[in-house]
């Protein structure tokens, strides 16, 4: 029952902030594909429910150099990321069936897919737009970028700690927490930034 209505408040919640912001996607889908000189949609592979692959949409947020190898955010990029509007898109991956509002943020390979024991329990979940983890790693980005060794300290430090989060979410999940998170996500996007 429950997995029944978090999928009902899923398909009405996506449908209503579709209908409600339509305007404010397709804004910012102009704006990104004028920015980056692509066609605005950034599409990539994540690991979802039961480790299942799928791919998931976003605005484009940077751009690449001529040469190819490197790739630096935009401006633009960076307020569709500050204001989370660039995560817009996936709404369209709940719709579908393959995230939820709320639960673990979905992950490239080698993440949760290799996960062991009882942190696995995490695969059995949707993946979603926003959870307990992004709430407390809303500045994921600002973290990494005062670390000398980013990615060492997301594999040692944030990612570990994510998935005790998500774990928490695993055990204790209800309707009135989503709302309670997808509240408290709403606050930051509109009065923290």
């Amino acid at each position: 029952m429950k997995l029944t209505l978090k999928r009902i408040f899923d398909i009405v919640f996506s449908v209503l902030i579709l209908f409600l912001f339509s305007w404010l996607l397709i804004l910012a889908w102009l704006l990104a594909i004028v920015d980056t000189q692509t066609n605005g949609v950034f599409k990539q592979e994540r690991i979802g429910q039961f480790g299942n692959k799928f791919k998931i949409y976003k605005l484009r947020t940077f751009q690449i150099n001529p040469s190819g190898d490197d790739v630096t955010i935009s401006r633009i990029g960076q307020i569709l990321r500050n204001y989370k509007l660039d995560e817009l898109p996936q709404l369209i991956n709940v719709l579908k069936g393959e995230m939820s509002i709320v639960g673990p943020r979905p992950d490239i390979e080698g993440y949760y897919d290799v996960l062991e024991g009882e942190e696995r329990k995490i695969l059995e979940l949707k993946p979603g737009l926003t959870s307990l983890a992004s709430l407390k790693y809303y500045n994921e980005d600002e973290i990494l970028e005062k670390q000398d060794f980013p990615l060492d300290y997301n594999d040692i430090v944030l990612f570990p700690d994510k998935v005790k989060l998500n774990l928490e979410y695993y055990y204790h999940h209800s309707i009135l927490g989503d709302l309670k998170i997808l509240g408290e996500t709403c606050k930051r996007m509109f009065w923290k930034n």
